[in-house]
């Protein structure tokens, strides 16, 4: 017997030093697409937004195929850091910013993410698109006016840099561990901008942030005078921060790239119309804001209430039961809201001393707060289902709420009414629903207080016939070790099969391509015979860049001709790839005769096909 537990002690050490080693950085990681409206008008922006929480390094992000929209922006990204009771989590959001073109319903498929060297996919999405007015040419979202045509030239920093520039704003410098502030983005030009680009987003390492949302697409112009000059001014973010930790904080700077069209002298032109009219140039300039430092005050420990858990700001508090009269095994609710402007979305549910005889529930959360500048206000209501099991007179005894308000640098502590509960005797026999936080229904029957003796055998068995102790089981206590080790080795091969994502590209470029034909496939059977062509001609085009790693810039026929003639591929080949995309091209502008769409489709698939035989 002793041998047995020596043995199952070092297989149990040695297989948790096998997991432990590989799965030491892995947390619980949940991923989830959703909208920002699910019904949206033709020519209508809009919001999708993929979440990630959890603590874990995002390796690799692929989004869905954004088919009958526009992309406006994106991928937009945003994320939070928390840490209470030194237990630390963080939170990240990509987003994009996307327009409908066409009516209808879409499903929008998940994106894959590649976290810690495991791959998850978010939930798809969808979306009712209904007519509106026609989509617009230029991006809505660009502070910028549309797109012209020019030279485009690096700009000299010094030419622009007090023409154009971005100025992060802070509500305040100085605060308490907790208490809000806000941070305003800025952009200032007196210059035509023709396109703009978002580089990067600040990082608010030591803050909780909230983005206050701007459901308006339309960027809106001020004018504002700044350092004796004149400028026009467009807000590019608005945040809510909460600092998390005391000391000195540095807020990011926020990093965009614009198309700057700057005149140009016509003495510098040799070309008389220059000379007569004046000419200009298309400048491409990057920007980004200072940094700011935010002075973190720690919290004093002088004065603070035994029971304070982090609430910072101006609160009041307020509770109720439903009922104080009731039967054994009836529900009683009790609710407690806390009311006011701070950190609200940061309080922690309330310890509530219930009496030991009172049955508590998981409270629900109800919240109705207003995010603004001026920082997080309203109120926030936990409900608790409470249900008493036997006759008698019960107190819910006073609730204290401790906090510390910055204005005046002391702590506060508020006092709920204490309420006395009478339970008369139930009826016996009596069933008992429970309301659960998750709005569905935990059924209890309370019928008897005593059971019946059990008269079956249960769960005996003889003497020697178990199977611990088994050949069996000795031999699956020794799998499991090999197991964890062969699952090792492989998850170490499929990281180097991945580490290099431009054969990566190639290997998955035939995968892409089957999904453009399957959508093709689709259009065809639905009529639509340009979304046909359309997809025909992007599933060439998508295969031809991964398989051969072809930048995007450099996706033309000759280029094209050139890679594929040093692969050794065959001039038929070549030339009926080259026919097949002059097809779907000219199906653009005019019906397409001669030829069947049945066949387009097989001659595109099996260009394919003899492109990845032969490579």
């Amino acid at each position: 017997m002793k041998m047995k537990h020596y043995i199952l002690s070092i297989l149990l050490l040695l297989t948790s030093a096998v997991f432990a080693a590989g799965t030491k950085r892995i947390q619980d990681i949940k991923v989830t697409a959703s909208l920002s409206r699910s019904q949206v008008a033709t020519g209508e922006p809009f919001e999708l937004i993929f979440s990630i929480s959890g603590n874990g390094n995002i390796e690799a992000f692929n989004p869905p195929a954004f088919n009958g929209f526009q992309v406006l922006g994106g991928p937009n990204q945003s994320s939070s850091f928390t840490s209470i009771n030194g237990r630390t989590t963080s939170s990240m959001s990509l987003s994009y910013d996307l327009m409908a073109v066409r009516e209808g319903e879409f499903i929008i498929g998940g994106a894959s993410l590649v976290i810690n060297g495991k791959t998850y996919k978010t939930n798809a999405v969808k979306l009712k698109v209904i007519k509106g007015s026609a989509a617009p040419q230029s991006t809505q979202g660009n502070v910028g006016g549309s797109r012209q045509q020019g030279q485009r030239v690096e700009g000299e920093s010094s030419n622009i840099s007090r023409r154009l520039f971005i100025r992060a704003v802070a509500s305040k410098n100085n605060v308490f561990q907790g208490e809000g502030l806000s941070v305003t983005y800025k952009l200032y030009t007196n210059i035509e901008l023709l396109d703009n680009a978002l580089d990067k987003l600040p990082d608010f390492n030591g803050f909780w942030s909230q983005e206050i949302k701007n459901n308006d697409p339309n960027v809106r112009w001020e004018t504002e005078t700044y350092q004796g000059s004149r400028y026009n001014v467009a807000v590019l973010k608005e945040i809510i921060l909460f600092p998390e930790r005391s000391g000195k904080l540095s807020l990011d700077p926020l990093a965009m790239t614009f198309l700057v069209r700057q005149p140009v002298a016509s003495g510098n032109s040799s070309d008389p119309f220059d000379m007569f009219f004046g000419s200009y140039k298309d400048v491409k300039y990057k920007i980004k804001s200072s940094p700011i430092s935010i002075n973190v005050k720690p919290l004093p420990e002088a004065g603070k209430p035994a029971g304070f858990e982090g609430a910072v700001g101006s609160f009041s508090i307020a509770a109720i039961v439903d009922k104080q009269a009731l039967k054994a095994n009836e529900a009683v609710n009790y609710t407690l809201k806390i009311s006011g402007s701070g950190n609200l979305k940061l309080l922690k549910a309330p310890a509530v001393n219930f009496p030991a005889d009172l049955e508590k529930y998981d409270p629900k959360l109800t919240d109705h707060l207003t995010e603004s500048l001026s920082g997080v206000s309203g109120s926030r209501e936990y409900s608790y289902l409470l249900i008493p099991r036997h006759e008698g007179n019960y107190t819910i005894e006073p609730y204290q709420f401790s906090y510390f308000n910055p204005a005046t640098q002391r702590y506060v502590t508020l006092s709920t009414g204490s309420f006395d509960l009478k339970v008369a005797k139930g009826a016996p026999g009596s069933n008992v629903t429970a309301y659960s936080s998750a709005s569905q229904q935990d059924i209890k029957l309370l019928a008897k207080d005593i059971s019946y003796i059990k008269t079956n055998t249960g769960g005996l068995y003889k003497k020697g016939s178990s199977f611990y102790g088994s050949l069996t089981h000795y031999l699956l206590l020794c799998v499991w070790p090999l197991l964890f080790v062969a699952a090792f080795v492989y998850r170490k091969r499929y990281r180097e099969n991945n580490r290099d994502q431009v054969s990566l590209k190639g290997r998955n470029a035939n995968k892409v391509a089957a999904r453009h034909l399957t959508n093709a496939k689709k259009q065809l059977q639905a009529g639509d015979k340009k979304l046909f062509y359309q997809d025909i001609y992007k599933g060439l085009y998508q295969y031809l860049s991964d398989k051969f790693n072809i930048a995007a810039a450099e996706l033309n026929k000759e280029h094209i001709r050139t890679q594929l003639r040093e692969r050794g591929m065959g001039e038929p080949l070549i030339k009926q790839l080259e026919e097949t995309l002059d097809l779907c091209e000219m199906a653009r502008y005019a019906p397409v005769t001669g030829i069947s769409e049945q066949e387009v489709f097989d001659k595109a698939k099996n260009t394919i096909n003899e492109i990845e035989t032969n490579a």
